[in-house]
């Protein structure tokens, strides 16, 4: 059986930054690895990359695929299953099995989206991609407490600012992906209404950030990394995706996304 990317590795690439981000803040912000973060590194990526082919046999089944995709996702599954029981029981030797609570959540939303796909209704689920994505950011809290060998409670705030950011460039990405089908750029009043949401997010995000950072709750700088989306989300109005390819959009969100994270790490670390 030759090797099937479309059915072994996630097609929709920007869905990557919404768990790498949160994994490499949380690794860095708990400081020293240890070989624990390693067994989280790879049971992450096995739970992240399983979601590919168990959808595509739901796909099969549902009859949106020829049942000859079945067994290379067969394979798959079991390949990324086993991985991830692997990681599993690193942790568990290692005392980090508290972790697994983590999981409990991406049970449920895993479901839902399969309900979707059997019923060719998971394109354009904004709501689903961010509760997803909330999902997903749990990983920062996860690489926090590993690296800081206990359930630290700034692993919380960690999880919730991840999911701040990854919700707003998702309300961001389809803001672009609505103006990409304009004839021609609007005037400012319907950029304006078109943009709200996005502006909305955030702004919010820099708002609640800057706070917590004047009252020393969190690092002085950390909302320089949410200046970054909230100007790209002003560009983004005065300057409409107009006739735009899908792709230039998800590369341009994926740089400003590694920025965020990269910008968030320094901030963090070294606390300036």
């Amino acid at each position: 059986m030759k090797f099937q990317k479309h059915i072994a590795l996630p097609q929709d690439h920007g869905s990557w930054v919404f768990l790498f981000s949160p994994l490499l803040i949380g690794l860095f912000a708990g400081g020293p690895w240890r070989g624990a973060s390693v067994w989280l590194i790879v049971g992450a990526m096995a739970a992240f990359l399983i979601r590919q082919p168990v959808t595509i046999a739901v796909k099969a089944y549902s009859g949106r695929r020829p049942r000859s995709d079945l067994p290379a996702a067969r394979l798959w599954i079991v390949v990324y299953a086993v991985i991830g029981i692997a990681a599993v029981i690193g942790l568990l030797f290692q005392g980090f099995g508290y972790l697994l609570v983590l999981a409990i959540p991406a049970l449920p939303v895993f479901a839902w989206h399969l309900w979707l796909v059997s019923r060719r209704a998971e394109r354009r689920q904004a709501g689903v991609e961010i509760i997803a994505s909330g999902v997903l950011a749990l990983a920062a809290p996860a690489a926090y407490w590993v690296g800081k060998g206990q359930p630290d409670p700034m692993g919380w705030w960690l999880w919730v600012l991840t999911w701040l950011q990854s919700a707003a460039s998702i309300v961001y990405a389809y803001l672009r992906l609505e103006q990409r089908v304009l004839d021609a750029t609007p005037i400012l009043a319907i950029r304006f209404s078109m943009a709200r949401r996005a502006l909305l997010y955030t702004t919010f995000n820099m708002l609640v950030v800057t706070g917590l950072a004047t009252a020393q709750v969190l690092p002085p700088l950390l909302p320089l990394p949410y200046a970054l989306q909230w100007l790209e989300s002003l560009w983004g109005m005065y300057r409409p995706a107009v006739g735009v390819k899908p792709t230039r959009i998800g590369i341009r969100q994926l740089i400003v996304s590694t920025l965020f994270t990269l910008v968030f790490i320094v901030v963090w670390v070294w606390r300036v």
